[in-house]
């Protein structure tokens, strides 16, 4: 097997003379005199190993090996170094570099380093092809369900796991988007490179950028030092980008040239970096509503909804409930220290009579809350929380079943079921938002959001 190797050093006759040594051995070997120049090279070549020397102008061997190893963890570096220390080399195998060689070295000497670090490398990768042509033949474990409405969605994953096509996750909130990310990466051909999830809601609008691209130092009030974006974290994987529909529109155009041109230009550095990753956007809402509404772009839309894989709500695949239930029973109760065998049918009952508008967020949250109260290995119905069993609006999901009690207006009377079952998180919670988000198994800033939405003022809350 050939291997390619990049050779870091500002010093001409030494990257010649490695060259020539290492090719010896079926290697291609890329010489660069900088970090930055290694940077690049990294970016636009798949290298096996680097060989770095200690001091260098600009940015030197530990600031190489630190941007190294966050960007790719698994890709081993030796450092060289004439300043043969032990306090040098103990310091760089303490950051992570797979070992060192000292100048001047013996050629041997480096064969067997060198060689060794291969095998490392190579052992890796075959590991990650074994995981992956394993999880082939097996049940995606991460994703439990056997409904018809969620085999389309395991369908869906199998049909696009291995492409790099742009792929868009829409659903309720809590209906486990993010879980369905992260075993499309799992599954796919990307499985040994990082996965890297954003929450565009949850990052202030005046650092997305920065976060996203990253920025240099001194681009702006604050930045102390480099910062690598998120887009370059997930060079070569997955970049998970969570409630994509609430990115501002400014940022939006950014996010497309990226995908389009696959480039990005960090904040304060006139210089494009190339980058290569596969995105996986998510949204709770309707983004072609967006579109219409001026509030997202319609270029972006289309260039993130290449294969579309909608998530149905919990509600709609009520044969999973119990198998979710027991998942979350023993994997909870495990780490509780408690073993939870299963649920008594009147507990299964009561949870599959719910109409979890919190979805699987909630129903976790509903079976860790049981699994810590229960007396045994068996949950009961009085292990569950109250509000499963409460006759109010909205805690049942027969109150969404056809009849002639449901009013016409089916958004309005939807509304009017999800501010009831808001009230009665808050009076729950003695109207602590916090708390009543953690008890419905909603995100602070979603029960924020649905608060406004509904015109529910927490001040009149009975505490």
């Amino acid at each position: 097997m050939s291997h390619n190797v990049l050779v870091v050093d500002d010093e001409p006759k030494l990257c010649d003379l490695l060259s020539s040594a290492l090719s010896q051995n079926r290697i291609q070997v890329f010489t660069a005199s900088n970090g930055l120049q290694a940077l690049e090279v990294l970016e636009q070549e798949d290298i096996d190993l680097v060989i770095s020397d200690w001091r260098m102008p600009g940015m030197d061997g530990p600031q190489l090996l630190a941007e190294i190893k966050q960007r790719y963890p698994n890709l081993p570096v030796i450092v060289m170094t004439a300043y043969s220390t032990v306090k040098n080399a103990v310091q760089s195998i303490r950051n992570g570099a797979y070992d060192y060689i000292a100048k001047p070295f013996d050629i041997d000497e480096l064969d067997i380093t060198v060689s060794k670090a291969l095998q490392f490398r190579d052992i890796l990768r075959d590991n990650a092809r074994m995981r992956a042509e394993l999880d082939e033949h097996q049940h995606i474990d991460s994703l439990i369900g056997d409904s018809p409405s969620f085999r389309r969605v395991l369908q869906a994953i199998d049909s696009v796991r291995e492409s790099n096509a742009t792929i868009l996750l829409t659903g309720e909130s809590g209906t486990g988007k993010e879980m369905v990310a992260r075993a499309i990466h799992k599954h796919g051909s990307r499985a040994d490179k990082p996965f890297v999830a954003v929450n565009c809601a949850a990052i202030p609008e005046g650092l997305l950028e920065s976060e996203m691209f990253g920025h240099r130092k001194g681009a702006f009030t604050g930045a102390v030092a480099d910062r690598v974006g998120r887009f370059m974290q997930a060079d070569k994987g997955t970049l998970f980008l969570d409630e994509v529909g609430d990115m501002p529109l400014a940022l939006q155009a950014k996010i497309l040239r990226a995908l389009q041109e696959r480039v990005i230009e960090p904040v304060g550095d006139p210089r494009e970096r190339k980058v290569d990753v596969r995105v996986i956007a998510a949204t709770n809402k309707n983004l072609l509503q967006a579109v219409a509404d001026k509030e997202f772009r319609e270029d972006l839309y289309y260039r993130l909804n290449v294969f579309p894989i909608p998530l149905p709500a919990l509600r709609e695949r009520v044969e999973d409930i119990a198998s979710l239930a027991r998942h979350f029973a023993h994997n909870l109760g495990a780490t509780a220290g408690k073993r939870i065998t299963g649920f008594s049918p009147s507990a299964l009952q009561a949870m599959a009579q719910y109409s979890w508008p919190g979805n699987i967020r909630e129903l976790q949250n509903c079976v860790e809350r049981a699994t810590i109260v229960a007396n045994s290995s068996t949950i009961q119905d009085s292990d569950l929380p109250p509000y499963l069993f409460s006759a109010q609006p909205g805690q049942s999901s027969a109150l969404l079943a056809p009849g002639p009690s449901v009013p016409p207006d089916l958004e309005a009377a939807l509304a009017e079921v999800e501010k009831a079952y808001i009230l009665s998180a808050l009076q729950q919670a003695n109207g602590v938002q916090a708390a009543a988000a953690q008890l419905i198994g909603i995100s602070e800033r979603s029960f924020w959001y649905r608060l406004k939405k509904l015109d529910i003022h927490v001040d009149k809350i009975v505490r």
